[in-house]
């Protein structure tokens, strides 16, 4: 299992429940593929450095997970087909 820190920017356009259940789902997202969620932090809303999508703000949330390497490829891909997700980021943390 390694560890890594995974980053997503949500839509601000959503009503809020919207907003909730989509920060919710990845959490659940997580736990489903038997990953260990270490930490999570609401980042706030922030604008974009650049318009995605013809969004110029985003909900910045960052999640610390212990997971293999699969499970990390299907959370990928599962970020990836989420509309309310507008981009992610996942990156491997140096062993310590």
């Amino acid at each position: 299992m390694n560890k890594y820190e995974i980053m997503f920017i949500v839509k601000t356009t959503m009503d809020e429940a919207k907003v909730k259940d989509t920060v919710e789902s990845a959490k659940n997202l997580v736990e489903t593929l038997k990953a260990k969620l270490d930490s999570f932090k609401e980042m706030g809303e922030r604008k974009l450095a650049y318009p995605i999508k013809k969004e110029i703000n985003g909900y910045y949330y960052v999640m610390n997970v212990e997971a293999s390497v699969d499970a990390i490829k299907e959370l990928d891909r599962r970020l990836s087909l989420d509309e309310g997700i507008l981009r992610h980021l996942i990156i491997k943390l140096d062993e310590e």
